[in-house]
């Protein structure tokens, strides 16, 4: 059966996603943290976004809120989260990273950076500068 330029489109960008997540996971396994994909996520989204609640990561996310609660409890368990009261809520947490959780994001954000200059070795500028405009050009059509 002859595949469609779109599945192959899809199934190129599955393929890199994929090898993107298990080089994070293995440089992170090598490196003794042992963190996994959700987990991974959860730890990026509160680095980017300080002081969110677990009901900002719930609706980010679309992941169901007692999933998102389990791995918000490990990663304070780990010691990479910390929460304390919402002053203008006091049923809320407002959460943060810690110190080491930075630390851990750093490792994990120079293990994308080592992956994509990888994935792009031997691209030109000119090259690289239309795969950008293509990727802005799909992620437009969905919306994103």
């Amino acid at each position: 059966m002859k595949r469609s330029a779109n599945t192959e489109v899809l199934d190129h960008i599955h393929a890199l996603m994929h090898s993107l997540r298990r080089q994070l996971q293995e440089g992170m396994r090598e490196a003794g943290e042992g963190l996994g994909p959700m987990e991974a996520r959860c730890l990026g989204y509160f680095m980017r976004n300080d002081g969110a609640t677990q009901s900002d990561l719930v609706q980010h996310s679309g992941r169901d809120k007692a999933q998102i609660a389990r791995i918000v409890k490990a990663l304070h368990e780990r010691g990479l989260l910390q929460s304390c009261r919402d002053p203008d809520d006091g049923r809320s947490q407002r959460v943060s990273v810690t110190a080491e959780g930075q630390a851990l994001q750093r490792k994990m954000q120079q293990l994308r950076v080592r992956f994509e200059k990888t994935m792009v070795a031997g691209l030109s500028e000119s090259d690289r500068a239309t795969l950008l405009a293509l990727l802005d050009r799909l992620q437009e059509n969905v919306g994103g």
